[in-house]
């Protein structure tokens, strides 16, 4: 451990849970790097039911930014390139640019296809899946609405989905956000969470727990308002 990790409150996950209201202030006093340090959440939750595993993954826009820039790539016909680029994108191309992927170029953080693009670049699964690119229309990363999808993708989008183990984790924005901007990061995600739960039909809770902390900073568990 180095000797700035040393000086950080010890056994705080062991501590009472509380509201994240009260914990944001602690959150940010630990934010002692010289970099500006995320805000992330983990969840865990009770995915084993009944009638199998909950699988989740969805997407939320943030209304306070993530504080992130985003490499936003596109595939779609040539036609509909320059809305891509008018909207933000970064890398927009047709089949010459499913060839590069193909080839293990990539250089994005995000990709976005249209549907009548999707059928050569579904052939890429072995190389986009593993790395939670492969565009998605239940995400809404394939569409013809170029502007929205790019737009969201660049202004604070983030995907949620959990492991195996049943673990969630997604950041709500930087030490440098005020504290409004995180909490309604935060709402925000709890709001999909509790949506989720309704989708998938859950019985009993779908959280068993909720801890926050920073980039490199020690962990405090969260106490939600509710059950979900």
């Amino acid at each position: 451990m180095s000797k700035r990790y040393k000086k950080l409150p010890e056994n705080t996950k062991s501590l009472p849970a509380e509201v994240v209201e009260k914990l944001l202030p602690l959150i940010k006093k630990n934010c002692t790097t010289k970099f500006d340090e995320s805000v992330d959440l983990n969840f865990q939750i009770n995915n084993k039911q009944k009638k199998g595993e909950v699988n989740i993954r969805t997407v939320i826009n943030l209304p306070g930014g993530t504080g992130k820039k985003v490499k936003v790539a596109v595939v779609c016909e040539e036609s509909k390139s320059k809305e891509a680029k008018d909207a933000g994108a970064d890398i927009t191309g047709a089949d010459e640019f499913i060839e590069k992927i193909k080839s293990g170029e990539l250089n994005f953080e995000k990709l976005i296809c249209t549907p009548s693009m999707m059928v050569k670049l579904s052939k890429l699964g072995k190389i986009l899946g593993p790395k939670g690119l492969m565009p998605n229309p239940k995400l809404g990363s394939v569409t013809d609405d170029l502007k929205k999808a790019v737009s969201d993708a660049k202004s604070g989008q983030v995907e949620i989905r959990n492991d195996k183990d049943g673990n969630i984790g997604v950041s709500i924005g930087k030490k440098s956000f005020n504290d409004d901007q995180l909490l309604k990061n935060f709402n925000a995600i709890i709001e999909s969470l509790e949506k989720e739960k309704g989708n998938n039909s859950l019985k009993g809770e779908l959280i068993k727990n909720t801890f926050i902390t920073s980039t490199m900073g020690v962990s405090y568990k969260v106490k939600l308002g509710k059950s979900i």
